[in-house]
């Protein structure tokens, strides 16, 4: 729990904005925050009137730590105080937990990359913050806006349907708590910071776009060229959809568009990504970086190729001003596993249907 070198403990002279995230996109999207905070003519990462620190808790997988750590880099860059916490194994929660009482004691606004987390959800009762702010965690955001409206209880959208399990009960009652906290009052205010379209918001709840703008203003633009390529998506290894049907979709995506490079996402296998490479042809691509920044970095594809995903809403944001189109292919509802929540195919119809500045492809047949 140790500050790295250049970082500074948090000043208790300043109001202190403490941001929590576990993946590569959340601090990017905490970081496009911070960007909208600053007034014209400020130094870059001077939130008005607070000093920012980023808690990174570190999963365990190889491949988001390292996007987490080229993230924590660039966030430095910015100005911020970046707290790095190994935060899994048996004994760590209670380790970093009480490690970070006494900031979360103080902070006056907290900022969140997942309030599905149960991380997140055991942290929040702590803070007597009343400036509490949710970024986006991609297509999550959209779910999670939706069940807080409805006082639903908190659950990731490809688990819904299943029934709880032990562990789910016996966190019940935290995750209610962190509903309750989360919901607006007379004494906290709630913020959604979400590139996401926002269609039922709570009473109260202030929804902030984000647009980009620090990525677009710090990256590209890029160079563009000639050819195609596709986004990986991560609903295999969630169990949403079949991964023969999930292969045999992006062969024919790569087939019909002239493909050549695939961007893995961050989530998928090793096996599968194997797979992938031998049957379709495809240089595959581990980027190290979150999608939107390497797309603005380029070079990329004049197409891009996706299925419903995050980036469907975010890409065209960040390639503002490039001949970049972006294109989405919807899942077939017979690509779905037997495991598969029954309001997936309607979910992630609905990532497709509302995304904007997106080319809508036919879908393609696997059989």
């Amino acid at each position: 729990m140790s500050l790295r070198a250049g970082e500074r403990p948090g000043s208790p002279s300043r109001p202190l904005a403490l941001a929590f995230v576990e993946s590569p996109v959340q601090l990017l999207n905490v970081l496009e925050w911070a960007h909208a905070q600053e007034k014209p003519g400020e130094a870059p990462g001077a939130a008005p009137g607070a000093e920012l620190t980023l808690v990174v808790l570190s999963p365990n997988d190889p491949m988001t730590r390292g996007q987490l750590r080229r993230m924590a880099e660039l966030a430095r860059d910015e100005g911020h105080t970046v707290r790095w916490e190994e935060a899994r194994g048996a004994a760590a929660p209670f380790r970093t937990i009480g490690g970070l009482t006494p900031l979360l004691r103080r902070a006056h606004r907290v900022v969140m990359g997942d309030p599905f987390s149960r991380y997140v959800q055991l942290l929040l009762p702590i803070t007597r913050a009343d400036d509490l702010v949710v970024v986006d965690d991609g297509t999550a955001t959209m779910e999670f806006v939706g069940q807080l409206a409805r006082g639903e209880r908190l659950v990731r959208w490809h688990r819904r349907g299943g029934r709880p399990g032990p562990r789910d009960l016996l966190f019940a009652p935290v995750s209610a708590a962190a509903r309750r906290r989360l919901t607006p009052s007379a004494h906290t205010r709630v913020e959604i910071f979400s590139a996401m379209p926002v269609q039922e918001a709570p009473d109260g709840v202030t929804v902030t776009a984000n647009t980009f703008a620090w990525t677009r203003a710090r990256f590209g633009p890029p160079r563009v060229t000639k050819g195609a390529d596709v986004v990986g998506t991560s609903l295999v290894e969630t169990g949403v959809v079949d991964a023969g049907h999930y292969l045999e979709a992006v062969r024919a995506l790569a087939r019909t568009h002239g493909a050549t490079r695939y961007f893995a996402h961050r989530r998928e296998s090793a096996d599968k990504l194997h797979r992938l490479a031998v049957e379709t042809g495809l240089e595959v691509v581990r980027p190290d970086l979150p999608l939107e920044l390497i797309a603005r970095r380029g070079p990329i594809g004049r197409t891009v190729l996706s299925f419903p995903s995050t980036v469907v809403h975010t890409l065209p944001l960040a390639l503002t001003g490039t001949p970049v189109r972006v294109a989405v292919c919807d899942i077939d509802p017979t690509w779905l596993t037997a495991h598969a929540s029954p309001r997936a195919q309607g979910f992630l119809s609905g990532v497709t249907g509302t995304a904007r500045d997106v080319h809508r492809l036919a879908r393609v047949s696997t059989v």
